[in-house]
């Protein structure tokens, strides 16, 4: 399973990633060693994503979310159902 997910930061920018792993992902950004982005913008919290079956699906959704607006991401996390 692989997912695509967006990660808000302490400066309240929006971080878009994918990952096979999103539990051990979320650590290692957590830990300042995700990406260049959220290294500097600590801490970070998850509040989207989506799974996927396979690699390039998620990478081409991830591709897609980087393309919204702000506004259009931030519309995209409010309509995600509750999970659990």
């Amino acid at each position: 399973m692989c997912y695509v997910y967006i990660l808000e930061c302490s400066d309240s920018t929006l971080y878009t990633g994918w990952t096979n792993n999103l539990c051990k992902r979320i650590e290692t950004h957590a830990k300042g060693k995700g990406a260049k982005y959220t290294k500097c913008r600590l801490p970070v919290r998850l509040v989207y994503f989506e799974e996927y079956e396979d690699k390039i699906s998620a990478q081409k959704r991830e591709y897609s979310i980087k393309q919204l607006t702000r506004k259009e991401k931030l519309q995209l996390i409010s309509n995600q159902p509750c999970k659990g």
